[in-house]
């Protein structure tokens, strides 16, 4: 297999992070065609690794080795955009490569050349420079008293303030009414009966906000159907895993125009 067809597939995706560190696509891709020109030149080589990892390393290593800058967004960045170049650079490369970019943290630690643990370090300090910006009010639509207070503790952990827990489609409706969340963490089989998912539709039929659904139910969402939940927790959880996918969720959501 020739090298362009061992590195084409990937490089959009590069393409995609390295204009998530600098804040621009023509930034961006002058990092990745350096990294290509000392690939073709010979002055670096891939590793001995799965060809996306490899590529990866290999930009990390020329980002590096030249000094590189991250720059200030222009003035037309999108709020995503924003946000990330807000992050500290070294944070910010172990939180893309995770959270954007899907690597596992063994994986990113391969790429940045670091151990496991201190990318799981920065990753964390990452989450905690999210959550200090992005502290919002929480909707729990949890119809278990246990798990919703669970789910409750773990949102006060991160900073944000719970607004209502909801145990029926009707609470979680009428709640929204009084007071609109920057964020919703839904169960899919409540308390009389009613779903989780028709909850959270009614919800998004007049206002856009992330949603987290946290179900032992995954099936019911997971149809292979479009559209799908972008964030889905299976119960029991770990609560990590819900404060990473919280972090995850506010930090990546534009908000969007509601048709009326």
């Amino acid at each position: 297999m020739s090298l362009v067809q061992k590195l084409g597939p990937h490089l959009p995706y590069l393409r995609r992070y390295a204009r998530a560190l600098t804040g621009t696509q023509k930034s961006g891709d002058s990092y990745v065609k350096a990294a290509l020109q000392a690939l073709a030149s010979g002055t670096h080589e891939l590793d001995e690794l799965p060809p996306r990892l490899a590529l990866y390393k290999l930009f990390q290593a020329i980002w590096g080795a030249t000094g590189a800058k991250l720059e200030t967004p222009p003035e037309t960045a999108d709020t995503v955009t924003r946000r990330v170049m807000r992050i500290p650079p070294r944070h910010r490369h172990a939180f893309l490569l995770t959270a954007l970019e899907g690597f596992t943290i063994d994986e990113a630690a391969q790429i940045l050349d670091d151990s496991a643990e201190n990318v799981r370090q920065l990753i964390a300090l990452a989450q905690r420079d999210i959550e200090a910006e992005l502290a919002t009010e929480v909707l729990i639509i949890e119809d278990e008293p246990v798990i919703a207070a669970d789910i409750e503790a773990l949102v006060l952990d991160l900073g944000h303030r719970v607004s209502t827990v909801a145990t029926t489609r009707t609470e979680a409706v009428a709640a929204v009414k009084q007071r609109l969340p920057g964020l919703v963490l839904a169960d899919i089989q409540l308390a009389d009966g009613s779903s989780g998912i028709d909850a959270v539709n009614d919800i998004l039929k007049g206002h856009d906000v992330p949603v987290i659904f946290i179900t032992a139910f995954p099936e019911r969402l997971l149809t292979g159907e479009k559209p799908e939940p972008a964030f889905l927790i299976t119960k029991p959880f770990q609560p990590e895993t819900v404060k990473a996918a919280i972090g995850q969720a506010l930090f990546f959501h534009v908000e969007r125009p509601v048709a009326a």
